[in-house]
């Protein structure tokens, strides 16, 4: 179950006192929706998923047992997701999360709560309730599309087909990738239940001490990230490199940077795209916020 921020935010109309009442009405909606997905699963047998169960890879039950006893005690967890901590922040304090300041003390009290809120559940239930910043995939153009409809385009904060991913700095922020990864990593901590954190890069082959210097910096600062770095080739003409994205009479193709080629079809194009690698395909969404992060490429340049 993921909580939309944002939503909150905007339902309170700035007002904290409200957002909180409204953040406790909106958790304790989860909650429910957490216990029954915890009740459906309960009385499953271990028949049903035999490698799983029963051979080794959560446990090893006996045919015909049922799993309920795995719910508890923290053997698995049920995960609250969370998404849109930026428009959120940004909305009741007109700071970004990022901010080093009241923005960034606002985020990390929501996070902070959120985990306050699992723990409790966990001790009053016995379930292992965590924090998860939910991937979101398709579910980022439909939280967007939903707050532009109940709260019209607000600039700033609903004038985009996509709301930002858990903790993340938004992608149009000019930030350089390490202060990035390094502003992430207060939040990520908060984020028990599951978190990761990107850069994207221009494409790196030849730049292979950048990469390295990234790998280094994450293992230093940061539980769980990456680097997305482009490597594609085009049929055409065999270029082997970062295939473009250009806007052409407002659609996003793709063009070989050597031959010009924009057939989809003769060539291979692989991005990062919350969590899921990608060919050839965008929703809604997610293109926009691509194109977002390729319009300001230049300001995670590691070469620079």
């Amino acid at each position: 179950m993921t909580l939309n921020l944002p939503d909150i935010a905007l339902s309170s109309k700035g007002n904290f006192d409200k957002f909180w009442k409204l953040f406790e009405e909106r958790t304790e909606l989860c909650h429910k929706a957490l216990r029954c997905r915890h009740e459906r699963l309960k009385g499953t047998l271990s028949d049903v998923a035999p490698i799983i169960w029963q051979d080794g890879a959560y446990a090893r039950l006996a045919s015909g047992e049922k799993i309920d006893k795995l719910l508890y005690g923290g053997y698995s967890t049920i995960s609250l997701g969370y998404a849109g901590l930026y428009e959120c922040v940004k909305y009741m304090t007109g700071h970004s999360h990022t901010d080093g300041g009241i923005g960034e003390k606002i985020g990390l009290e929501v996070m902070q709560r959120l985990n306050q809120k699992c723990d409790q559940w966990k001790s009053n239930e016995n379930i292992a309730y965590s924090l998860y910043g939910t991937p979101l995939e398709s579910t980022t153009y439909k939280f967007a599309k939903c707050l532009q409809d109940r709260f019209g385009v607000i600039e700033g904060i609903t004038d985009r087909n996509y709301i930002t991913n858990s903790y993340h700095v938004p992608v149009f922020e000019k930030i350089d990738p390490f202060k990035k990864l390094q502003i992430e990593s207060k939040f990520q901590e908060l984020s028990p239940g599951g978190a990761i954190s990107y850069i994207e890069c221009a494409d790196l082959q030849n730049n292979i001490p950048a990469v390295i210097e990234v790998i280094r910096f994450i293992y230093e600062n940061i539980m769980y990230a990456e680097l997305n770095t482009k490597s594609d080739y085009c049929h055409v003409c065999g270029f082997d490199g970062e295939i473009e994205i250009i806007d052409k009479d407002n659609e996003l193709i793709w063009q070989c940077p050597n031959c010009g080629n924009t057939d989809k079809t003769k060539m291979n194009v692989v991005r990062r795209t919350c969590g899921y690698l990608g060919t050839n395909f965008w929703n809604q969404g997610r293109t926009a916020e691509i194109k977002d992060r390729y319009i300001h490429l230049d300001d995670h340049d590691l070469e620079e």
